[in-house]
C-alpha cells in the first residue's frame, strides 16, 4: 500500500462514525439542537459537507469543484437547514469529490506546503489530519445532538 492509499483508507475509516449516523436521521431531527448551543443537526450535516469541499478545492487542489460554504460564511446556524435529501446529497458529494482528490495525490504531494487563512501552513499530510479530526469532532456533536437535544 502506498501512502496515498493509506491516508485515503484512514480517512473513509474515520469518517464512517459520522456517515453511520445518517440513514437514521430523520427530516423532523434536523432542527434539534442541544441546549445552550447553536448548532442544529441540518447545519453540522451541512458544515462537515462545506467543509470537505472546501478541502478537496484549496488543500488538495480540485481547481473544478464548486463550493459555497454557506456555513463557513455565516459562521452560525441560520436555520436553513432542513431539506434531509438534499443534505445527504450535499454530504455524498463532498465525500466523492474529496476522496476523488485525495486518491490522486502522489506520494510526494502529501509533503507538499499549503497555506490557508483557516489553520494556516501545513503539509497536505497535517491537513488530512485537520479534515478527520473536524469530521469527527462534528460527528460526536451530531451524535450528541440526536441522542440528546430537542427541538427549539
Amino acid at each position: 500500500m502506498n501512502i496515498t492509499q493509506a491516508y485515503l483508507q484512514t480517512w473513509v475509516e474515520a469518517r464512517t462514525r459520522f456517515f453511520n449516523l445518517l440513514p437514521s436521521i430523520t427530516e423532523d431531527e434536523l432542527t434539534k439542537k442541544l441546549i445552550n448551543t447553536k448548532n442544529s443537526v441540518g447545519f453540522l450535516i451541512r458544515h462537515i459537507a462545506d467543509v470537505e469541499l472546501l478541502f478537496a478545492k484549496n488543500v488538495f487542489g480540485a481547481t473544478e469543484v464548486k463550493v459555497q460554504a454557506r456555513t463557513v460564511i455565516a459562521q452560525y446556524d441560520t436555520g436553513e437547514w432542513t431539506n434531509l435529501q438534499e443534505l445527504l446529497d450535499y454530504q455524498q458529494s463532498a465525500f466523492d469529490n474529496l476522496k476523488a482528490i485525495i486518491a490522486k495525490q502522489t506520494n510526494e504531494d502529501w509533503q507538499q506546503s499549503i497555506t490557508t487563512k483557516e489553520f494556516g501552513t501545513k503539509t497536505k499530510a497535517e491537513a488530512i489530519g485537520r479534515i478527520i479530526s473536524h469530521t469527527a469532532y462534528h460527528a460526536g456533536q451530531l451524535s450528541l445532538t440526536l441522542k440528546y437535544g430537542s427541538v427549539i
